[in-house]
């Protein structure tokens, strides 16, 4: 499936990356693989922030790439969280992506050096021209210590292979803004927001709570793209507690707690990553509970 500015929409998980003794474990992997497709997610968009790409080596980083997109052909679309601080670093991972049959990339604002808005474009500009890919712009000011303005975003949706933006600043001012100036997808990357992005124009979301509850996170946006707001609503309210609760400490730390819970994976984090304060995975148990996702 070739993704376009027109067609990239629908709940699309931010996937986590399952460890077992300090290594990728390919066998939880592909037990999460196949509860989204029996679960409809749209798409799937490993090696992100959730994805734990930072403490990845870039073999690592390749191989889930390599696994997911394999074991994804001809089944969902799949973009790759290829993104880096360092321009030429991130090449190689997009170009592998290419190579391995990626559908799109999911890139993030380079994090730390805090570009200016002219580095931000020509960091964009130097890797969509390098690699003829899909793009998705990912702005996540929280984690990166920079925002890509709405007129940088509008210069760059000039570039025919930028189809998209993940939005994640929190701002539906700064959403609103993009979608008045360029016709690029805007994708919510704010599971709290969500539905609010939506109704300013969003087709879709790289969600968090997809990963534990993807059958609601897909019928919500659903229902929303198909002019069912009453449902779309409902649905919103029902997530809503787990779209707190799963930033009740940095994410991917609540995912994969509650992922090990479910059975799922074995929760297994990586340096400077740890386990939840006890206080704070209590508060995730019961609301698990609560959304029927674990026992009573």
């Amino acid at each position: 499936m070739k993704l376009t500015r027109k067609n990239l929409k629908g709940s699309m998980v931010a996937l986590v990356t399952p460890l077992r003794g300090g290594k990728v474990d390919e066998k939880a992997l592909k037990r999460l693989l196949d509860f989204h497709l029996e679960n409809e997610t749209d798409v799937i968009v490993p090696c992100g922030t959730t994805g734990e790409a930072t403490t990845m080596s870039h073999e690592e980083h390749k191989g889930v790439i390599s696994f997911v997109t394999d074991y994804m052909k001809s089944k969902l679309p799949v973009i790759c969280g290829a993104g880096s601080n360092c321009t030429e670093e991130a090449v190689p991972l997009l170009q592998h992506a290419k190579k391995k049959g990626a559908d799109g990339v999911l890139i993030v604002t380079p994090y730390y050096n805090r570009p200016t808005q002219e580095g931000l474009y020509r960091h964009y500009e130097f890797l969509a021209k390098k690699v003829d890919i899909p793009i998705v712009v990912y702005n996540v000011p929280a984690r990166t210590g920079v925002s890509i303005a709405p007129e940088t975003v509008a210069r760059l949706a000039k570039i025919p292979n930028i189809i998209g933006i993940k939005e994640a600043s929190g701002s539906l001012e700064q959403a609103s803004r993009i979608v008045s100036l360029c016709d690029l997808a805007l994708i919510s990357g704010e599971d709290s927001l969500t539905l609010p992005l939506l109704s300013i124009g969003a087709t879709g979301v790289i969600s968090v709570v997809a990963n534990v509850a993807p059958k609601q996170e897909h019928d919500m946006v659903a229902a929303y793209l198909h002019g069912d707001i009453a449902t779309a609503r409902e649905l919103h309210y029902e997530l809503f507690e787990l779209s707190k609760v799963l930033f009740i400490e940095t994410n991917p730390i609540p995912v994969k707690t509650a992922l090990a819970a479910m059975g799922m994976i074995s929760g297994e984090m990586r340096l400077p990553l740890c386990e939840m304060k006890p206080e704070n995975k209590k508060e995730l148990l019961r609301a698990l509970r609560k959304a029927g996702l674990i026992k009573k």
